[in-house]
C-alpha cells in the first residue's frame, strides 16, 4: 500500500549503487536515471524587504528545515540549498526504483509543510510562504565539478529540464 508517509510500504525498496568511493570515479561522474526537485520560495524578495534581516533569516531557516525534513521523509538528497531554493536529488547517492514517485510525494509535502510553517508563524506577522517546485526525471551524468573547497557533486541532464524554461511566474492580471 501507498500512501504520502512514505516510500511503499510492505515491500522493501530495490536499491541500487551508491556513489562512487575512489576520487578519479567522482571526477569522471557516472550515468545514472535521476530525479530532480527543484523547489524556491514565492516572493522572497518582497519578503526580505518587509521584515528585518534578521528575521529573514528565520523565515528562510524554519523554510530550509522543513522542506530538508520532507525530503528525507522521502529518501531525497538535498544536493545544495541555495539561499530560498533547494536543490534535491532523488536517485543519488542511492537509487531505488520508485525515485520519480518519490519525488513527486516529496513535491506534494512541501506545499503540506508550508501550510503547517505558516501557521506556526507569529499570528501578527503578514509573511505567508509558498513554494514553487520543478521536477525533471531523465538520465544525467552525476559527479564532481568545481575545484578544492568549491567542488561539489552536482547532476547534468544531456538538455536542459523543461521545468527551467517553464518556471517563469506568469504576470499577474491587474484591475484599474
Amino acid at each position: 500500500m501507498r500512501d504520502a508517509r512514505g516510500p511503499a510500504r510492505g515491500r522493501a525498496p530495490r536499491e541500487a549503487a551508491t556513489p562512487p568511493k575512489d576520487a578519479d570515479a567522482a571526477a569522471r561522474g557516472e550515468r545514472r536515471q535521476l530525479t530532480v526537485l527543484f523547489c524556491d520560495l514565492v516572493g522572497s524578495t518582497p519578503l526580505s524587504q518587509q521584515i528585518d534581516a534578521e528575521g529573514c533569516r528565520d523565515v528562510v531557516t524554519r523554510y530550509q528545515k522543513a522542506c530538508g525534513e520532507q525530503v528525507a521523509r522521502f529518501g531525497g538528497h538535498v544536493a545544495q540549498y541555495l539561499g530560498d531554493g533547494l536543490l534535491v536529488y532523488f536517485g543519488w547517492p542511492t537509487a531505488h526504483e520508485d525515485d520519480p514517485e518519490r519525488g513527486v510525494r516529496a513535491g506534494l509535502a512541501l506545499l503540506g509543510a508550508m501550510d503547517a510553517l505558516n501557521a506556526a508563524l507569529p499570528a501578527g506577522d503578514a509573511t505567508r510562504l509558498s513554494v514553487r517546485i520543478g521536477l525533471h526525471t531523465g538520465p544525467m551524468v552525476i559527479g564532481e565539478m568545481g575545484r578544492g573547497a568549491k567542488s561539489e557533486v552536482l547532476a547534468l541532464a544531456p538538455r536542459p529540464p523543461t521545468w527551467r524554461r517553464e518556471s517563469r511566474p506568469r504576470p499577474t492580471p491587474t484591475r484599474c
